[in-house]
């Protein structure tokens, strides 16, 4: 199941953390790797027991809610095709402002190549909004991309469809940005349709200055994975080596890394073969963990900062089965967390990749679990959630109920939970 390759120097990776650590301003949090450092997250919860708040959305999305200080963000595409931001009140749920940023049907029905063409578990309000200072960051997949100021006033807007040609990727675009240092970072990770057309389609990551919406950058991301294979639904990560920051991407069978402020590759590790890719890299003692696209093996990587194509020897270890497709893993106290999308955790120590406990929790899964104050929240698409230790043996905390579809991963912000469900947004917490 498992192999490991035995190196001399790691690299020190660390996750760059931006803003509050009590806010969760972006997918999977400050660092982007879905860990709170919040030690009274409510673990039991229920219609009377912990609920601070429940709010009816007229519109869902996948989303997740960015939170910062008193102010909720959230994207939903409603039955009129309206693609909103809303911002709500952290403490009361009121919804306070509700903006329409766009119009745009959700292609359900279209041919297997060329266009995207939306799973049904998702809809244009997939990619998650992100806050900093006083910017918030939508995109949607329609590639409308829109920065507006905490008022929900809008200062500008792009659609990278429109200005870089028709998304080709298979099942829906739904890439979160990043911002970094006054730059909004997006990525598009697609089908080239080389086999079918003399142009292929290109894949590209792109920076937009956060005041203005100038275009900086823009580099190219050709991997030469074949069709499918080159999708990919991943949000790039923010790491720091010897106080270089570094945008880490994984998607089209090839993990890499860019200079943020310059677009320029750093380095690249290819030939992760696998199929288009959903799950997103986390990164933890000096490690950057990431699991190849359709279920194929799960990756602990080790490489120089500036390496230029890295060879198969930076794979430290490797698990070959039963791994996760949708949600992405998590990391606590040396260990590596994982769900796989019908309901099968695993406990991993990162220094080796050891098993150390595998549980069916039940259900299927698309949320990526999250960590706060010693515990794993793993939430499933039908509103459980089973709250497991933080430990090397299985323990069940708590197992909880929302009546409600729920695919968008949840949040922590100031000690509070914030579940998404279809046609609620919950807050947990006195």
């Amino acid at each position: 199941m498992i192999s490991t390759t035995v190196f001399a120097e790691e690299a020190s990776w660390k996750p760059l953390v931006q803003g509050d650590s009590n806010d969760w301003p972006a997918w999977r949090g400050p660092a982007g790797t879905g860990h709170s450092t919040a030690n009274s997250t409510p673990t039991k919860w229920g219609d009377q027991e912990n609920l601070a708040w429940k709010t009816p959305l007229d519109g869902w999305g996948d989303s997740t809610p960015a939170i910062v200080g008193d102010h909720v963000f959230l994207t939903l595409q409603n039955d009129a095709n309206e693609l909103r931001l809303l911002r709500l009140n952290a403490q009361t749920g009121q919804i306070e402002r509700n903006v329409l940023v766009d119009q745009s049907e959700t292609p359900r029905k279209a041919p297997r190549r060329k266009t995207q063409k939306f799973h049904n578990l998702h809809n244009m309000a997939s990619p998650s909004p992100v806050v900093h200072g006083d910017h918030v960051v939508v995109h949607f997949g329609n590639g409308l991309l829109a920065t507006y100021d905490l008022n929900c006033e809008e200062l500008w807007r792009h659609n990278l469809q429109q200005e870089y040609g028709t998304y080709s990727i298979w099942w829906g675009h739904a890439n979160s940005p990043v911002i970094y240092n006054g730059l909004v970072i997006s990525v598009c990770m697609q089908d080239s349709l080389s086999d079918l057309q003399d142009e292929p389609v290109k894949s590209y990551v792109i920076a937009h200055d956060l005041k203005t919406g100038e275009k900086k950058w823009m580099t190219m991301r050709m991997t030469g994975a074949p069709a499918e294979e080159a999708d990919a639904y991943t949000t790039p990560l923010l790491l720091t080596k010897d106080g270089q920051v570094q945008l880490v991407i994984m998607g089209g069978n090839t993990l890499d890394a860019y200079d943020p402020m310059t677009g320029k590759q750093l380095w690249y590790l290819p030939g992760l073969v696998g199929g288009r890719t959903v799950t997103g890299p986390i990164s933890a003692e000096g490690k950057i963990f990431t699991t190849r696209g359709m279920r194929q093996p799960l990756l602990a990587v080790s490489v120089d900062g500036n390496a230029g194509e890295v060879s198969e020897d930076a794979i430290a270890w490797t698990v070959e089965k039963s791994t996760p497709d949708t949600p992405s893993p998590v990391y606590a106290d040396g260990m590596l967390f994982t769900v796989t999308d019908d309901g099968i955790a695993h406990c991993y120590r990162t220094s080796d990749g050891e098993l150390l406990w595998r549980e069916r929790l039940g259900g299927n899964f698309k949320a990526s679990p999250i960590v706060a104050g010693g515990n794993v929240y793993f939430m499933n698409i039908d509103g459980n959630c089973k709250v497991v230790a933080a430990k090397d043996a299985f323990e069940l905390v708590s197992e909880n109920q929302v009546e409600d579809t729920t695919i968008a991963s949840p949040a922590i912000a100031d000690g509070k939970l914030f579940i998404r469900g279809k046609e609620h947004l919950y807050c947990i917490g006195k």
